[in-house]
């Protein structure tokens, strides 16, 4: 095999100026393949086959070439970025997506930055926008509530700025959506209690502004239904998808005579609230009270008792969210991202 020309330089001899830098020309040349080729391996396009970006990448590493990050977003008018855009109260929710988003941008030159944001502002919109245009962002993945509100969508849209949304149900073209299918979580909870011969099942949503309550809540009320059982409006609180708000309904239910002998919250932090409320009321956790939550976030495996909760792989939703968005093949099975239930210490069999 013939050796492969260096690129040309300015470097005459010793002490006469440095190498020149490579350029993507000189990388294509060395390559035998175009300079659009080389652009392709650069951004990690999946339309590039094994054999040739392994070619590609050798003389890369071999000459040291670096791509000019100013130079690629004029080229492209548009930055290397993509965007998270966010107004959840769980700040583990948060984190995990975040992980996940990382996990899929590695190795392919995009850096993420995050845009916290509350949709009760006037300007919502408006900083919204002004995000997006002065990043120039590549894209953005939204999570819930705000990948709920139609009115994001449309901006994005009108603005071309490629998203996807994730959500409990799907609100939008495929290419645009990742479906978390909450509901299937609420009935696979309900199942459970109902299994272990709970009667008295109570249950705290997140708040109304959250489809993901709504269908958690559809999804408890009809797996209750397939057993012959119904949540009585008495036993059913709305809270915050926070701690405090998880004590304050908590304390509550366990007011009622009779007390539920289950309680069923919508997320990990207000069943974290539900076994506090329940050490201050002397109740028994789960002797005279089972418990289950929802996310299977780290909180639930370091409280006492462990929580029997439903398991959403928030971080691996994060990670096919911008392999979609990046326009990467989706390696993942649907069934590795459907709710499934997690059984722990904080449920037992009905008093």
């Amino acid at each position: 095999m013939a050796k492969r020309e260096a690129p040309e330089t300015d470097d005459h001899g010793p002490g006469e100026g440095p190498r020149r830098r490579p350029t993507i020309n000189d990388i294509a040349r060395l390559a035998g393949v175009s300079k659009k080729t080389v652009s392709r391996v650069i951004n990690a396009s999946p339309y590039v086959q094994k054999e040739t970006r392994e070619r590609i990448e050798a003389v890369i590493a071999e000459h040291g070439y670096a791509p000019d990050p100013q130079a690629r977003g004029l080229a492209f008018r548009r930055s290397f970025l993509i965007g998270l855009v966010y107004d959840n109260p769980n700040p583990q929710y948060v984190v995990n997506m975040q992980l996940g988003l990382l996990d899929g941008m590695k190795g392919s030159g995009f850096e993420l930055v995050v845009h916290p944001c509350n949709r009760a502002s006037p300007t919502f919109l408006a900083d919204l926008r002004g995000f997006v245009e002065r990043q120039k962002l590549f894209g953005v993945v939204l999570t819930p509530s705000v990948s709920e509100d139609e009115r994001v969508a449309a901006l994005l849209a009108d603005i071309g700025c490629a998203y996807v949304r994730v959500a409990s149900v799907s609100l939008d073209a495929p290419q645009h959506m990742i479906e978390t299918r909450d509901r299937l979580g609420g009935e696979a909870a309900a199942r459970h209690l109902a299994e272990l011969g709970h009667r008295r099942i109570a249950h705290i949503s997140g708040p109304a502004s959250f489809r993901s309550a709504h269908e958690r809540r559809a999804g408890f009320e009809a797996g209750l239904k397939a057993a012959g059982l119904a949540l009585e409006p008495h036993y059913a609180q709305e809270g915050a998808y926070t701690f405090e708000s998880g004590i304050a309904c908590a304390g509550e239910l366990l007011k009622l005579d009779p007390q539920p002998t289950a309680i069923f919250a919508g997320n990990d932090e207000m069943a974290a609230g539900v076994l506090q409320a329940a050490r201050q009321a002397g109740v028994a956790v789960p002797a005279e009270l089972s418990v289950v939550g929802f996310d299977d976030f780290e909180i639930a495996r370091r409280l006492w008792p462990s929580l029997t909760t439903i398991r959403t792989p928030t971080r691996e939703i994060g990670r096919l969210a911008v392999a979609q968005l990046m326009g990467r093949a989706d390696e993942g099975e649907p069934q590795d991202r459907l709710p499934a239930l997690v059984v722990r210490e904080s449920t037992g069999p009905a008093r």
